[in-house]
């Protein structure tokens, strides 16, 4: 069986295919909802030419968020209704987290199980591979951090509000994330800053300059609306501090990269200490990267003195989409989860049996 698995995003539409429970494919397209749902439908068709038709889709998704909708109850229903749309005439179940999969019909009484449940798919695939590890998941904008207990997600909270609260979500990713809220200010031609606090300059701009930014991983205009290279990124990077690029020598400009890429490493490791700090987790339990961030996250890992091992190593997947799997995590997750809803659309009770764990 067949089954595609999506993740709609405020910012990018990603999904997966698997084939007889093996991931096949993996793809990535930008959505910024900001720019409204024709954006997203165009992604959609996009994606589908990519990715192949199946008989079955699988939806979960983050984009309830954006400020595209009044509310995540909104954007839940207008999100499914869309994915529905775009993907007839496939059968299509809706990712609920705790309440496992649903019928698009009764999305709306599940809003609060459906919004930005992602993440839950995902440690719920790594809880059936590691009986306890401490799952992270880096991508453009945010990093999750999960701990998975005896095969179950244990996280303390479920909404986004809630994880906030415990250092469950991080709100800081490889590529989307302003300067601006990543350091108050910075070490600059020896004394301490003030930021400008406009948004010239975002994370893919430091990890460009640094070298850490994956092939692909930047799919946004750049915040300045001009090239993605090296020197407009230390252009833009300038603008920070106020001033411009010819200023300071190029190596004052990567010495400024570093500060940030620090500062964001630090926060990312305070929330997995805070996480660990309850003490739930066996001191041998390692640290399940995914995300465009997999490569800080292993470093993240060495500060907590924890293995790291690659989410896309637990899954069967096929020689090729390794990390474009790790990329889609969630995506991939939906669809492996899926395969049980999909097996029998009238049983409720087999639709839920896809969720794994429960809070």
């Amino acid at each position: 069986m067949a089954v595609v698995g999506w993740d709609i995003g405020g910012a990018h539409l990603k999904a997966a295919r698997t084939e007889n429970g093996r991931i096949i494919a993996a793809v990535q397209v930008a959505a910024p909802l900001r720019l409204g749902l024709e954006r997203l439908a165009q992604a959609f068709a996009e994606a589908k030419a990519l990715i192949g038709p199946a008989d079955c889709q699988t939806v979960t998704m983050t984009g309830e968020l954006a400020d595209t909708f009044s509310s995540h109850a909104e954007g839940v229903a207008t999100l499914v209704s869309m994915a529905v749309r775009e993907l007839a005439p496939s059968r299509v179940n809706i990712y609920a987290g705790r309440a496992g999969f649903v019928a698009p019909t009764d999305a709306f009484k599940h809003a609060a199980d459906i919004a930005s449940a992602n993440w839950f798919a995902s440690a719920s695939v790594v809880g059936r591979a590691i009986d306890s590890s401490l799952f992270m998941d880096m991508g453009s904008t945010t990093t999750d951090i999960v701990p998975i207990v005896n095969g179950v997600v244990a996280a303390r909270g479920y909404t986004d509000a809630e994880r906030l609260a415990k250092g469950e979500l991080v709100y800081t990713g490889l590529v989307r994330s302003f300067l601006i809220a990543t350091a108050g200010r910075v070490p600059f031609a020896g004394g301490w800053t003030e930021l400008i606090r406009e948004n010239f300059a975002n994370m893919a701009d430091v990890h460009r300059i640094l070298g850490s930014l994956p092939d692909g991983a930047d799919q946004m205009a750049s915040a300045d609306g001009r090239a993605k290279t090296i020197v407009a990124s230390q252009a833009r990077l300038a603008r920070m501090v106020g001033r411009d690029i010819d200023d300071a020598d190029p190596s004052a400009w990567t010495a400024l990269a570093q500060y940030f890429a620090e500062a964001q490493i630090r926060a990312i490791t305070d929330g997995g200490m805070l996480v660990l700090s309850q003490g739930q987790l066996p001191a041998n339990a390692p640290v399940v990267t995914a995300g465009i961030g997999a490569g800080l996250l292993r470093e993240v890992a060495r500060r907590l003195s924890r293995n790291c091992v690659e989410f896309e190593a637990l899954i069967d997947t096929a020689p090729g989409v390794r990390a474009a799997v790790s990329s889609v995590a969630p995506a991939a997750a939906v669809a492996i989860l899926g395969s049980v809803a999909c097996g029998d659309a009238e049983n409720v009770q087999c639709q839920r049996a896809a969720a794994s764990a429960q809070i």
